[in-house]
């Protein structure tokens, strides 16, 4: 490569799998860049921090308490072009997560329960065997949604301890 050819660069997000023990997922409902968008909890990895060390990061940031990471659940294996920024492809990493405790954030029974205003956030839970892989806003989390719904041994990702 010459110095004139510019190489793209890399944004790697991690986010969490948590299921509860009516074989429901939870989702996260944002307003960021002006835009609504629903997506599985977790965010973007800062240089210097591991994937686990994020999603760790992310959950305090976004829930307000700790969670046990169980098991790696998918990391993107297909080419992905960021949407929010110019010539950089994304990676996702997904894993499988239990909190540690009851759960001591809001749970929403609605889609998009804020004012609206930017950096917004709410939860609701989502019934696996039902979801709709189009509700979530991007290419990789609706991959994954796919793959928990065609999943039958979805009760290995349960602990009961939500």
């Amino acid at each position: 490569m010459t110095q004139t050819e510019k190489q793209g660069q890399f944004i790697i997000r991690v986010y969490g799998i948590l299921i509860n023990d009516k074989k429901e997922v939870l989702l996260s409902d944002e307003f960021r860049f002006g835009m609504r968008m629903t997506k599985f909890p977790g965010g973007g990895m800062k240089f210097g921090e591991g994937p686990e060390d994020c999603l760790r990061r992310e959950a305090l940031e976004e829930f307000g308490q700790p969670v046990e990471i169980t098991g790696h659940f998918y990391t993107t294996g297909f080419y992905q072009k960021a949407m929010f920024f110019e010539d950089h492809q994304l990676i996702s990493i997904y894993y499988n997560i239990v909190l540690p405790g009851p759960v001591a954030f809001r749970i929403s029974e609605n889609p998009f329960d804020f004012a609206g205003e930017e950096g917004s956030q709410s939860f609701r839970w989502s019934k696996i065997e039902s979801m709709d892989a189009d509700e979530l806003s991007f290419p990789v989390d609706r991959h994954v949604a796919r793959m928990l719904r065609s999943a039958p041994q979805t009760t290995m990702f349960l602990t009961g301890r939500l």
